[in-house]
């Protein structure tokens, strides 16, 4: 997928290296890697010491430019130091492809591998910050965390091409805006190539099957099971080309069922924070929408679920890190995210009320504790329901007041905001 070769000496290393060469890259243009985001000097010639595993780099021709484009490449376990290249396109103001004998050439040219290692190339650094906040993220593997599920396969299917490059402005199908009076050719004429990227597919306006009818449309809709379960077969296989097989399981652990799903959320939010990919946001909520408004699957797949919120826990404490905030995490802004996880705790409380509740659900349970706990304290969210609606207020004369509040129903659906049966 991306030119490499062994060069220079093994023995010059007491382990085996990897690194990343970046070809005429111009000086003082935004440049990312993974979570670390910097600005490029002159010297800067790429990075090195590479974990095994997979990474994102992306740039942009300045900082303060909106676009930026960026690519996945995957570091094997290698007994041979080994280098992946790419090349500064001035036109296309972006990384693209280049040969190994072209690497090799500039790598000459500059000296030599030993050269370019120790002066040119700079130390894999998860985070930005002090030296010890970037020691305790490498030690706690903060980025193997939020890319436990992504294969090279997901990732294929994902960006749709064999190089794994996205930008800010690729999009998936059901997300592009379609502009009255405007081809799609002349469309990407004024604003750009617009990458198309593989969406999952998810239609929250029908989550049942095809055929249904009467009440089991209406509990599709009220529970989104059906939608979950047809993703995760529809997709399962995609993984299994990768270097880490999904194993596909029926036991009620739900032990790899559902991976493509959390690899598709896990790629989602990370082109959030590095990109601001609008369309990648959407796909993100949309998985959100509908793994919180399941209740039969928290049964028969409790371990997604509590991978899920697991995910989910560490995908928000990096929120920070997005330009602008994911979105308002106010009462008013994170509405749509509160509005989920208070549906989602009711929904475990029934869940906990009905018999036979196995040990899975607890699980669940026991993580969207460590969820609650967390939003709770970092945006003082209240996800239960026992608020005081009404009650007698006393006034500073000292006069006794009955009062009441309707702040609670929209969250609660009820007041003008109860459902009502029309007859159509």
């Amino acid at each position: 997928m991306h030119s490499s070769s062994p060069l220079g000496d093994p023995t010059m290393s007491p382990e085996p290296i990897s690194a990343l060469i970046l070809l005429n890259l111009p000086p003082s243009i935004l440049c990312g890697i993974n979570l670390l985001t910097f600005t490029t000097t002159p010297t800067f010639l790429g990075i090195k010491n590479l974990p095994v595993g997979l990474h994102f780099l992306f740039t942009s021709p300045s900082p303060s430019l909106s676009l930026r484009d960026g690519f996945w490449f995957h570091i094997r376990p290698l007994s041979n130091p080994s280098v992946l290249f790419r090349k500064w396109c001035p036109e296309e103001e972006r990384l693209v492809h280049c040969s190994a004998s072209e690497g090799q050439d500039y790598v000459t040219a500059k000296g030599g591998w030993k050269e370019i290692y120790d002066k040119h190339l700079t130390p894999y650094r998860q985070t930005a910050g002090s030296e010890s906040h970037a020691a305790k993220d490498d030690k706690e593997g903060v980025w193997d965390c939020i890319t436990s599920h992504i294969t090279p396969s997901i990732l294929t299917r994902f960006a749709k091409s064999e190089g794994w490059t996205i930008s800010s402005a690729s999009s998936g199908v059901q997300d592009r805006d379609e502009i009255p009076g405007l081809s799609r050719e002349e469309v990407r004429g004024e604003i750009g190539e617009e990458r198309e990227l593989g969406m999952l597919g998810i239609d929250l306006k029908r989550t049942w099957r095809e055929g249904a009818v009467g009440r089991e449309r209406t509990e599709g809709a009220r529970d989104r099971s059906w939608l979950l379960q047809d993703l995760s077969e529809r997709h399962q296989g995609i993984g299994e080309a990768g270097d880490r097989a999904i194993e596909e399981s029926d036991d009620d652990s739900g032990e790899g069922w559902g991976d493509v799903i959390l690899g598709q959320m896990e790629i989602c939010f990370l082109m959030v924070l590095t990109l601001a990919n609008y369309s990648c946001l959407e796909e993100w909520k949309r998985i959100l929408a509908l793994v919180l408004t399941c209740e039969k699957s928290v049964r028969d797949k409790s371990g997604f679920f509590a991978s899920f919120l697991r995910l989910l826990k560490r995908q928000l404490e990096r929120t920070d890190d997005i330009e602008g905030g994911l979105f308002d995490m106010s009462d008013d802004g994170g509405a749509f995210l509160k509005v989920l996880l208070k549906g989602f705790k009711r929904t475990l409380g029934q869940i906990g009320e009905s018999k036979g509740d196995e040990d899975g659900v607890e699980d669940v349970k026991e993580e969207f504790g460590e969820l609650e706990k967390w939003v709770r304290d970092q945006y003082k969210w209240e996800l239960g329901d026992e608020f005081v609606r009404s009650g007698m207020l006393e006034l500073e004369d000292g006069e006794m007041v009955e009062m009441e509040t309707e702040e609670m129903e929209g969250e609660d659906e009820s007041g003008e905001y109860a459902p009502v049966v029309v007859d159509l």
